[in-house]
């Protein structure tokens, strides 16, 4: 099939895009290469990706409303799988413009690209920030999710609603996923994992905020992309059983549905950390600073409904993960 997959020189993108031409897909990627992080990153990646076999890339800005309708209408996509987006949660509080125009306007070029176009599934990226203040544990797509706390996560939820509205409106099959902390080689180095080895590698101290009393559902790279490629391939339906004197946030009478995709195995920081010297075998030098605006303490998904729909099964131990990403991180960067 003829895939779009969007930010396809951030970290998921590109592995989801490798993922698709080793079964024999055809990729277009799309990216602008901003510089929210180091754009030699993202081009490495690329590098990496340009000598596949069915892949191509554009450099496009998915907030360009023109070029946007203008790719979809030249390159007739059977599926999009939507991952670009303005990351991070601090960012947003010193460039909230940035948010606005990848997250909900560059969304909103998306949507109508695929609407207009005849595009079978779309299947999107969102966030477990958007649970926000909630604090019923696991994370259910179940509950109500009305109470952000970072205007990323108020993005992404955006993102959602304007996504049920075109599968209620114009039968668009969508499928939102809920990310939970995605770690792994060719990761992002604005995530603390990242940051971590970096600094523990170079014997420098390592900021650990809220006093290291943080858990997160960590969840490798290889497992997040298997629940992708099951979910882009299992197109979204409308529920029979949905209820509008009861709804369900995480279904609809339209095609359309939400997941968690996540380790569904919360893992406390400062084991996280402990893993990460394991791994370099190297102690960290640690700086307790207080809980920074706009973090949670803890993630944790539920991911029952996303096992019994595409048989998502996350299978990579944190030691198992890491020890990976240790090894990328030092071959690539000749540590």
């Amino acid at each position: 099939m003829k895939f779009l997959v969007t930010g396809v020189a951030g970290f998921i993108g590109f592995h989801t895009a490798m993922r698709l031409l080793d079964r024999g897909d055809t990729v277009v990627g799309i990216d602008n290469l901003n510089t929210y992080y180091d754009p030699a990153l993202k081009k490495a990646r690329l590098a990496m990706l340009g000598g596949r076999t069915g892949f191509s890339y554009l450099h496009l800005d998915i907030a360009e409303r023109g070029a946007m309708a203008e790719l979809f209408r030249v390159q007739r996509f059977d599926k999009v799988i939507h991952l670009a987006a303005q990351a991070g949660v601090r960012y947003g509080m010193t460039n909230p413009h940035a948010y606005i125009d990848s997250n909900i306007v560059g969304t909103q070029n998306v949507l109508e690209g695929c609407r207009h176009n005849g595009v079978a599934h779309l299947t999107m990226a969102s966030s477990s920030s958007v649970y926000g203040a909630n604090t019923k544990m696991p994370f259910s797509e179940h509950d109500n999710v009305d109470h952000p706390v970072s205007l990323y996560a108020a993005t992404k939820k955006a993102n959602e609603l304007a996504a049920h509205a075109y599968a209620h409106l114009y039968e668009l099959p969508i499928t939102a996923l809920r990310f939970f902390t995605v770690y792994g080689p060719w990761g992002r180095p604005d995530m603390a994992y990242f940051k971590f080895t970096q600094k523990i590698l170079a014997g420098e101290p390592i900021d650990v905020y809220n006093g290291g009393d943080h858990a997160r559902d960590f969840t490798y790279i290889d497992d997040i992309v298997e629940g992708v490629l099951r979910t882009a391939d299992r197109i979204a339906t409308p529920d029979p059983n949905w209820n509008s004197a009861a709804p369900d946030p995480a279904t609809s009478s339209a095609p359309y549905r939400i997941y968690n995709i996540g380790n569904n195995n919360p893992v406390a920081l400062m084991d996280f950390i402990a893993a990460i010297e394991k791994a370099t075998g190297k102690e960290a030098k640690k700086t307790f600073l207080p809980q920074q605006p706009g973090d949670v303490g803890k993630t944790y998904a539920d991911i029952d409904d996303l096992s019994r729909d595409v048989g998502f099964r996350p299978s990579t131990s944190i030691d198992e993960g890491i020890a990976r990403f240790v090894a990328w991180y030092r071959s690539y960067y000749g540590v």
